[in-house]
């Protein structure tokens, strides 16, 4: 009887090759990774969908961009709900849901009462703003954002009173379950969501370079990655390289330097938006986007035609941008990555062709997003109280009688000190 040699293949060796090709893997390549990272037949097919998908996002994202800081705070107002939805489905389990009817709407409760709360805060003055010529609106307006802390913390208790009244018998630990990871969502998808909010009406600058940094930085190390990645950088994302990692790194250091010249010559995006209005922006661009001349060398313009070079003081600023989008920001879709593993998925959603989710393309955003606004407030603002801020604050905390008083009372107290230095 003649022998199956196949029977007698270590099963090693038989699972080196591959069930959706007849590829066999030479185990030296095996070993390093390399020849996966390289040497992929489906990447090219890869490559042209996500090409396409990003000529989309990034053309949509600019007409955005050109329309004004409403029009994007509606486009971070639709990207969280849409990551909120993906989130919310990762643990969800239909069969349980079925039993508790009406529980699903209990996580949106929690996510509308979290949006009131957050843009309340940051609206709340550019409203009053906006409805200054309005008498009628402006105190109506105004006693709405007097309440407005007590108003969501009422709407969260009725949420929590509303999870605890559906709590059902044998279901406690999947319920429990929900109502903590819908809180972890919020706090994940609301940080982020508040900062790039805060940043667009400092000035559209603020958020847009951040944002288009992060999409160098991910095109970059995608490109640098595909034709000359060989060594991997992380084991929880093996198709990333150290190739690919420095390559998006210098490529977005030098891109950051170069955008915050261009981006930092417009009024529209460098000026801060006091209001809700749609109105073109126009004010004094403050020193850090009025050119500075420098000379160069002698031996410079013998090799280059340039003689001086405008720099904008900006420019400093958005190399520690850059330098946080290329190193430090990366760590985000590691972060997303891992979780990814830790549940067993691919990808968070499949609303980008070629990308995944709306989550997998905000991973990176949501760190620098944070960030930005920071070093904006650390760095870059100065920290000392404005006229315009505390007439603001009087505006719209105090009553028409206190304001009043407020006013006769300066008066004596200026004019006491005018006697005084007469």
């Amino acid at each position: 009887m003649q022998k199956d040699n196949s029977s007698s293949t270590p099963a090693p060796s038989r699972l080196r090759h591959r069930r959706r090709s007849n590829e066999v893997i030479p185990e030296d390549s095996k070993a390093n990774g390399s020849h996966l990272l390289v040497n992929d037949h489906n990447k090219y097919r890869s490559m042209l969908i996500r090409a396409y998908s990003s000529i989309w996002m990034i053309g949509g994202f600019a007409f955005i961009v050109y329309m004004g800081h409403l029009y994007i705070m509606a486009m971070v107002v639709v990207i969280q709900i849409f990551m909120a939805r993906e989130l919310f489905n990762l643990l969800r389990k239909a069969h349980e849901d079925k039993r508790l009817p009406g529980f699903r709407l209990l996580n949106w409760h929690f996510f509308f009462t979290a949006m009131l709360f957050v843009y309340g805060r940051l609206l709340s003055q550019r409203l009053v703003n906006t409805m200054t010529t309005e008498r009628f609106l402006y105190q109506l307006v105004s006693s709405l954002f007097k309440y407005h802390m007590a108003i969501c913390y009422f709407l969260y208790i009725a949420g929590f009173m509303w999870f605890i009244l559906t709590l059902k018998k044998k279901m406690y630990k999947y319920q429990f379950g929900q109502y903590a990871w819908t809180h972890m969502i919020l706090i994940v998808v609301f940080t982020q969501s508040s900062f790039t909010v805060a940043s667009i009406f400092e000035g559209i600058f603020w958020f847009l370079l951040p944002a288009t940094l992060i999409v160098i930085n991910d095109i970059a190390a995608y490109f640098f990655g595909f034709f000359f990645g060989r060594t991997p950088l992380i084991k929880l994302s093996p198709k990333k390289t150290w190739e690919g990692f420095i390559g998006a790194s210098v490529t977005t250091i030098i891109s950051a330097f170069m955008l915050a010249n261009v981006m930092g010559r417009f009024p529209w995006l460098t000026c801060p938006r006091k209001d809700l209005s749609t109105g073109w922006l126009h004010c004094d661009p403050g020193p850090l986007f009025k050119p500075q001349h420098f000379t160069l060398p002698g031996w410079v313009s013998q090799w280059f035609p340039w003689k001086e070079v405008s720099i904008l003081p900006v420019q400093w600023h958005a190399l520690c941008l850059g330098l946080f989008a290329s190193i430090i920001a990366p760590f985000g879709g590691f972060f997303a990555s891992g979780f990814k593993r830790a549940f067993k998925i691919k990808d968070f959603g499949d609303s980008i062709p070629g990308h995944g989710g709306i989550t997998d393309r905000m991973d990176c955003q949501m760190v620098m997003a944070v960030f930005a606004y920071i070093y904006h407030q650390s760095f870059v603002v100065q920290q000392n109280l404005s006229v315009d801020t505390i007439l603001n604050q009087i505006l719209m905390n105090l009553t028409f009688k206190e304001q009043q008083a407020l006013y006769i009372k300066l008066g004596e107290i200026l004019q006491e000190r005018l006697v005084g230095r007469s």
